[in-house]
């Protein structure tokens, strides 16, 4: 319980305005519940979220005392009143989250907002799955991440232990993962794997293309097959054999087929032509291999998870209904 003694410059104000500059880390609407449940009082009475205070009033504030630390960067999650996640798979130790595009996995990566990775905390904290004043060093974090403009699955840990098997089995290629997307054009032959050198440029976030091996180039392995064409547009599976930024994006414009969409490494004129503003790339399916030994999960060895629709494709590639 915090108490704050309202002074003569807050005078006059409305509980609810003085309750968020006081705790700027509650969330307006979780400010007005806990002023419901009695959790905020004036002078040991009930408050109502409108009323003025007055000089020498007393607040107590039955709140969390995360809410009072001073904002950063690594509380983000507790501004968050109600977590969005698309959870396709949860258990005690992972979840697995369908990332909608236009939303960053983490902070920093490409320009601000509130992130993939806030949404995560605060759902497991609003759950009581994570008690951050309880751990001493973990934080549940993502084991991969996707471009701001690609769609699909991400995988989180839940705890330690999880955290460091999948990193080791993504490390490993343990983890096939498939992607979606749709390209200018028809890709020949129809179904190929393309082996590439990839080297990024940290000022322009850019990477190059080379067919042979260069110097600080990584190799780049992407399989894929042609599912289906219409009207000058494919739409493609590609399964990364490595994990490589912009991978799939700028080997299919190394080919001559870039994704629709894409600002990057893509065709201004279609995208305009198209309407379409980022790069129409999804994560739609995972597979855990796991050929070697898994620890504490093995129980996951087989089994395969898909997010349930994939808006490009039912645009572009609509399937007729019975």
């Amino acid at each position: 319980m915090r108490e704050f003694t309202v002074g003569k410059n807050d005078a006059g104000q409305r509980l609810d305005r003085f309750l968020a500059k006081a705790v700027p880390l509650l969330p307006a609407s979780l400010a007005q519940k806990y002023i419901r449940l009695r959790r905020i009082k004036v002078n040991g009475a009930r408050a109502q979220r409108d009323q003025r205070l007055r000089e020498g009033d007393v607040l107590q504030c039955y709140v969390n005392d995360e809410f009072f630390d001073a904002p950063d960067g690594n509380n983000a999650y507790l501004t968050i009143a109600a977590p969005r996640l698309r959870v396709v798979y949860e258990d005690e130790n992972l979840l697995l989250l369908d990332k909608p595009a236009g939303q960053l996995c983490h902070a920093g990566e490409d320009g601000g907002g509130v992130t993939l990775v806030d949404h995560l905390l605060a759902y497991l904290y609003q759950k009581r799955a994570w008690r951050p004043r309880e751990e001493n060093a973990f934080t549940p974090a993502l084991c991969n991440r996707i471009d701001r403009n690609t769609s699909g699955l991400v995988i989180a840990a839940k705890n330690a232990e999880a955290l460091r098997i999948l990193n080791e089995k993504i490390r490993a290629r343990e983890i096939a993962k498939y992607y979606l997307c749709v390209c200018l054009g028809r890709p020949e032959p129809p179904e190929g794997r393309l082996e590439r050198f990839l080297r990024r440029d940290e000022r322009t976030g850019r990477v190059s293309v080379y067919r042979h091996p260069v110097p600080d180039g990584r190799s780049a392995v992407t399989l894929y097959k042609t599912l289906e064409t219409r009207g000058g547009l494919s739409l493609l599976e590609a399964e990364l054999l490595t994990g490589r930024t912009h991978q799939i994006r700028a080997c299919f414009a190394d080919i001559g087929h870039p994704l629709l969409g894409d600002g990057k490494y893509g065709s201004g004129e279609a995208n305009r032509r198209y309407g379409e503003t980022g790069q129409l790339l999804c994560a739609c399916r995972a597979r855990f291999d796991f050929p070697t030994d898994a620890g504490a999960l093995n129980y996951l060895r087989g089994r395969e998870f898909s997010v349930d629709s994939v808006p490009f494709r039912e645009k572009y590639f609509p399937h007729d209904k019975p």
